[in-house]
């Protein structure tokens, strides 16, 4: 599994990581319906992290002027 980088946040992308490693896990056979429900649990917060990671990138990407530059409001 993916560690925080160094600003001790994740990236999208080591969420994303996170979240296949969740599913396969899930998908075994040998798991019992406890874990099942906590890896589901860190799961959706980690749906909901990648979700407000999404977000702030789009709005960011709105907020674009003609070149290419962010515009400070």
């Amino acid at each position: 599994m993916a560690e925080p980088n160094s600003t001790g946040q994740e990236t999208l992308e080591e969420s994303m990581e996170r979240l296949e490693t969740i599913l396969d896990t899930l998908e075994g056979d040998d798991i019992s319906l406890e874990e099942s429900f906590a890896l589901y649990q860190k799961g959706m917060k980690l749906v909901q992290s990648c979700k407000e990671k999404i977000d702030t990138v789009e709005k960011k990407m709105q907020i674009l002027n003609a070149k290419g530059e962010l515009e400070d409001f």
